[in-house]
C-alpha cells in the first residue's frame, strides 16, 4: 500500500513519468513498480498512455476536473486560427496537455474549421471542445452541402460510399486552386480516433486500433467532424507528416496508404480496379491495405500490378495484410506479368 502511495504523491509533485523513472525515484524494481501502478490503474487513480517501452503513467483527474468551450461562428470571412485561438484561451490547452499535443490540436482544429469555410456552402459552423486529464475532443459542424456529396458532385462519382474512399487516398479536394486535398488525410491520422459523418454515412478512423470503418447512420445535414486524442498521447505531427512526406521525398506529400475494403470486401473486375487506383500515380509509394478484403479475381489483380505500373513506372504498388487467397492472386500476376 505504501509503494502506491508513494507513486500518487510522486505522479502528483512530477507530473506523468514512465516505469523506470517511478521506480528509481522510489529505489524499487521495475517489476514492483508495475504491479503497484497495475493496482493503482484497476483503482482508476492512474491512466497510462503509450505502449510497452513508450508508456507513461499520470494520475486520473476528478470527473468533474473538465473545461469545455463551444461557440456558432459565422463562416464569411472567418479566419480559421481564429478558432483555435478562442478556444485555446478559454479551455487554457496549453498547461492541460502534452506540447506535441497541443501541436496536433492545433493543426487539425485549423484544417477542419478550413475545410466548413471553404467546402461546405454553409453559413456558419458551430465548433465545440472539452478537455479533462485524460482526453481532449472537438466537434466542428455545418449544416452545407455535406463532405461526400461534395466529392461526389465534383468527380462525377456515382455514390457517397465512393466518396469516402476517394477523400482517405489524400490529395482529393474539390479545390485545387487554394487546397492540397491533405488536410483530411493528415488529420485522420493524426488523431486517436477521428470520425466525419455527413448525410447516412459515418467513416471512423482508430489509430488506437489501428483500424478504418464506415457505418451507416441516422441522417445527418451537412457534415460533422468528431476529433479526439489523450492529452498525453506520444503520437506527434511531425512524425505524421515524416511517415507520408519524407525527407527522401523532398519532405512532399508522396507515400500514401489505402483501404482496400473501404471499396468493397471483394473484387472481381477491372473497372473496380480502375476505380480504386484512381488519382493513385500522384504517389511514388501507394500501400494497399487488404484487411477483411475476401477475395480479388485475376482481371482486378492484373489491372492493379500490371496495368497501373506499366503505365506509371514512378509508382510503386507494395501490399500488407492480405488473406492466403488474396496474395497467391497478387503473386500469380507479379509473377507472370512479364512472361
Amino acid at each position: 500500500m505504501a509503494t502506491r502511495e508513494n507513486i500518487v504523491a510522486f505522479l502528483l509533485k512530477r507530473g506523468p513519468a514512465n516505469g523506470r523513472q517511478i521506480a528509481a525515484h522510489l529505489g524499487i524494481s521495475r517489476q514492483a513498480a508495475n504491479k503497484a501502478m497495475q493496482a493503482l490503474m484497476l483503482q482508476s487513480r492512474v491512466l497510462k498512455s503509450g505502449e510497452t517501452r513508450g508508456a507513461s503513467y499520470r494520475l486520473a483527474g476528478k470527473k468533474t476536473d473538465k473545461a469545455a468551450f463551444s461557440r456558432r461562428y459565422p463562416l464569411k470571412g472567418l479566419r480559421e486560427d481564429m478558432v483555435f485561438q478562442d478556444s485555446d484561451l478559454a479551455l487554457g490547452l496549453r498547461g492541460r496537455v502534452a506540447r506535441n499535443v497541443y501541436e496536433i490540436i492545433s493543426y487539425a482544429t485549423s484544417e477542419m474549421v478550413n475545410n466548413a469555410i471553404d467546402h461546405s456552402g454553409s453559413g456558419e459552423c458551430h465548433f465545440a471542445a472539452e478537455v479533462d486529464q485524460a482526453k481532449f475532443r472537438f466537434v466542428v459542424r455545418d449544416r452545407g452541402i455535406g463532405l461526400f456529396r461534395s466529392i461526389v458532385d465534383k468527380f462525377g462519382l456515382e455514390s457517397e460510399t465512393q466518396a469516402v474512399g476517394e477523400l482517405l487516398k489524400g490529395k482529393t479536394t474539390t479545390m485545387p486552386q487554394r487546397h492540397s486535398g491533405e488536410g483530411i488525410f493528415f488529420t485522420s491520422k493524426a488523431a486517436d480516433r477521428a470520425a466525419f459523418r455527413s448525410h447516412s454515412l459515418c467513416l471512423i478512423a482508430d489509430n488506437i486500433v489501428k483500424d478504418v470503418f464506415l457505418e451507416k447512420r441516422k441522417f445527418l445535414s451537412g457534415t460533422e467532424v468528431l476529433f479526439e486524442i489523450s492529452t498525453h498521447s506520444p503520437r506527434k505531427i511531425s512524425r505524421v507528416f515524416a511517415r507520408y512526406a519524407p525527407e527522401d521525398y523532398g519532405y512532399k506529400f508522396q507515400r500514401t496508404s489505402v483501404n482496400v475494403k473501404l471499396f468493397g470486401s471483394e473484387y472481381v473486375s477491372r473497372s473496380e480496379a480502375k476505380r480504386l487506383m484512381t488519382g493513385l500515380d500522384k504517389y511514388r509509394e501507394i500501400v494497399l491495405d487488404f484487411k477483411d478484403v475476401r477475395s480479388v479475381g485475376q482481371g482486378f489483380a492484373d489491372e492493379v500490378f500490371r496495368v497501373f505500373g506499366s503505365r506509371y513506372p514512378g509508382s510503386a504498388v507494395t501490399t500488407e495484410n492480405a488473406n492466403k487467397a488474396v496474395a497467391a492472386m497478387i503473386k500469380h500476376v507479379v509473377d507472370n506479368r512479364n512472361i
